[in-house]
């Protein structure tokens, strides 16, 4: 236990853990008390995150290259996949479909745009392997193409056209998550010596015992669950009372607060003149959730859900993750940054986030 030990003790992000007991009796004890529940069970997911991360690294480490890039596809964005099957269960599939734009954004955007700021600030120009940024932001593009097909059947009658989306988002669901497996296998096998970096050395980095990273994992993953059912049975209520849609919720704070974890190692690595870390970090999380978590959330809903969830976005939602996409293929192709260019990212992003936050989905000339 004493590596666990440690990193709780050195970790300020982890000391927020004290936070969860107390959102699990709150729950308990006042049920109704909707916004208390919705603020402490952010508070709580954040650190649950970090551990969650830093479990599934050092289960990866042990494994190699190949089962532990898998490892990581998997496991690197379990938080957000968990929140939205609990979603899923609660019906609330605007705030999935919120929760799956808003962390392609976020991750493309706000954390690649803050490690290029935080990096910048403290060296000159930072160069990166441009050829890790090029396959993800070419896996994102034809991820964001994908959602763009569903709302060829929006013009259809309702009964039609609801069945023909949900027949082609899990066409679409199966060819995304094929194309992630090829992805993977061509970054990890056929062509891995394109993609490596001596700024991908973890030599600093203490490794867990693989029985406590298992165990670390798997108890983690149970806490972060019963959380995520706090939150979701509290976001609505919690939602009206502060004046935030169900988007809004899902677009920004589900997705900042999934990708706490991953933030702190990317910015952290960009301060470290480690930028091939900060924007595989960013750019890779993005595409396994454009490509692996969005389209598994569309099978699960066919288990877990009222009714099967489709594919088919607001218009606002998929021109964002366009624009986000095209921005990020664009920006890595040079293969150097500077702070300014991470500050117009991050520029980029608060626009989204204003227009969202002040014009809904749904309301008079909604994005």
């Amino acid at each position: 236990m004493n590596p666990l030990l440690r990193e709780l003790r050195h970790s300020p992000l982890l000391w927020m853990l004290v936070v969860v007991p107390i959102v699990l009796v709150v729950e308990t004890v006042t049920p109704s008390a909707h916004t208390v529940l919705f603020v402490l069970s952010v508070l709580a997911i954040v650190p649950l995150a970090a551990l969650l991360s830093h479990a599934t690294e050092s289960v990866a480490a042990r494994t190699g290259d190949a089962i532990g890039g898998l490892l990581n596809a998997t496991l690197g964005n379990l938080t957000e996949l968990i929140i939205a099957v609990a979603a899923l269960r609660a019906g609330e599939y605007m705030l999935v479909k919120a929760s799956i734009a808003g962390a392609i954004v976020t991750n493309s955007l706000f954390m690649l745009g803050a490690s290029f700021l935080l990096g910048g600030l403290r060296h000159h120009v930072q160069d990166y392997n441009r050829a890790g940024g090029r396959l993800y932001s070419a896996l994102l593009l034809m991820a964001t193409i994908a959602l763009l097909a569903p709302a060829a059947v929006a013009e259809l009658d309702l009964a039609r056209g609801e069945t023909m989306a949900q027949r082609l988002s899990v066409g679409l669901a199966v060819l995304l998550i094929s194309a992630y497996g090829l992805g993977l296998l061509f970054s990890l096998k056929t062509h891995k010596e394109l993609f490596g970096s001596d700024d991908h050395s973890k030599a600093s980095q203490v490794e867990w015992p693989l029985g406590l990273a298992v165990g670390t994992l798997i108890g983690v993953t149970v806490l972060v669950a019963l959380v995520s059912e706090i939150f979701v049975g509290s976001v609505q209520k919690a939602g009206e009372t502060l004046g935030l849609s169900p988007a809004f919720v899902g677009f920004i704070i589900v997705a900042i607060v999934g990708a706490a974890a991953e933030m702190a190692v990317a910015f952290s690595a960009a301060r470290k003149n480690r930028l091939d870390m900060s924007v595989g970090i960013a750019l890779g999380s993005a595409s396994q959730i454009a490509l692996f978590v969005a389209p598994v959330l569309v099978l699960l809903s066919y288990l877990v859900g009222p009714k099967p969830m489709d594919l088919q976005f607001w218009p606002g939602a998929v021109t964002m993750v366009m624009i986000a996409t095209v921005t990020a293929c664009f920006i890595t192709n040079s293969g150097r940054s500077a702070w300014f260019i991470g500050a117009l990212l991050v520029f980029i992003y608060v626009i989204f986030a204003m227009t969202l936050y002040m014009v809904p989905p749904g309301s008079h000339a909604a994005i």
